[in-house]
């Protein structure tokens, strides 16, 4: 990657804005040389938190966009948020790219009302990589459009082949529709619908079904779905992960044969948590739009931040936006 990559950073989004952002904008720089970094938000606070660096600036923004408010309204009202400030920047061209930890609606809307959708996108799609035990999956769509139509589905099909065959380096990847059953006649209305369409359409390697249980093992190399469905999904295995850790930790806490037991597992339990944990993928792409925008967990601290920038960079550097635009 020799060209410069700029990236807008909400310095103000997510539960631990802003030291954790500053932190992982900084250890990014130090990693990469070909990136430069703007910081939208409270440049006052923003300073306190960030170790200067000849590659990181600041742009001032006054206000921020809470979880609990309205997102298309907030986006709207709220123009010198540090979220619209960082999705403006990308419209005017200043920066191919921006990240946020903040709220997910509101990342949504600002990628539609001001970055803007591609021509031929009619709604956005955040997608998600999904590791399984030699291989990872890309979801979509996992929160950005709740309810679609068999157009949506096959057009999340068409972005999600592109960025897994791009971005994740898959050749030729296989795509399935998240169904409740593996036969052609399961499936609502509208996934019917959009199997007909995927199928006759014939842009990517359809597959046709996959089942709730099969998608963390592998078994496509995109899954796609509704947002509300891939939300559900989604969630679901992250509470699961987490529950199995704490039943973990509370079983081997009552007995001292499993806490010797447990230390001699200790580098291969780190390695399969490691293998799950979001802070490795740290972004979460919404295809569709203008530009590289990125969702952040909201819980991420700077090893998922360094993640997001990586994840932005390549996007940024393989022209992600533009091979969609071409497949569309």
């Amino acid at each position: 990657m020799s060209r410069k990559i700029t990236i807008a950073l909400d310095a103000m989004g997510g539960d631990n804005a802003p030291s954790e952002i500053c932190k992982g904008a900084y250890e990014a720089c130090t990693q990469y040389d070909d990136i430069e970094l703007i910081l939208t938000g409270d440049t006052q606070r923003i300073k306190s938190c960030l170790t200067p660096h000849d590659r990181i600036h600041i742009e001032h923004a006054t206000e921020i966009i809470d979880p609990d408010e309205h997102p298309a309204n907030a986006i709207r009202k709220k123009k010198d948020s540090s979220l619209r400030v960082a999705m403006e920047m990308v419209r005017r061209g200043d920066a191919q790219g921006c990240i946020s930890a903040g709220s997910t609606g509101a990342i949504v809307a600002g990628g539609v009302l001001v970055v803007g959708r591609i021509e031929g996108i009619d709604r956005p799609a955040l997608g998600v990589p999904i590791p399984s035990a030699d291989k990872v999956s890309f979801m979509l769509d996992v929160g950005a459009t709740v309810r679609c139509k068999p157009e949506n589905l096959l057009q999340f099909a068409q972005m999600g082949s592109v960025y897994s065959r791009k971005i994740l380096g898959v050749d030729n990847p296989e795509v399935k529709l998240l169904s409740n059953g593996s036969e052609d006649i399961k499936g609502d209305d509208t996934v019917l619908a959009a199997r007909e369409l995927i199928e006759k359409k014939g842009a990517v390697r359809f597959g046709g079904y996959i089942e709730g249980n099969e998608v963390f093992f592998g078994k496509a190399d995109v899954v796609v779905c509704d947002g509300f469905n891939g939300n559900i999904a989604l969630k679901l295995g992250e509470g699961l992960i987490q529950r199995l850790k704490s039943t973990l930790s509370e079983e081997v806490s009552k007995s001292f044969m499993a806490k010797a037991g447990i230390l001699l597992l200790a580098p291969t339990v780190r390695k399969l948590l490691a293998r799950f944990s979001y802070e490795k993928y740290g972004g979460t792409p919404l295809l569709g739009v203008k530009g590289a925008v990125l969702k952040a967990h909201g819980r991420s601290k700077s090893n998922a931040i360094v993640s997001a920038i990586s994840a932005a960079r390549k996007y940024i550097a393989e022209d992600g936006t533009e091979q969609i635009n071409r497949e569309i």
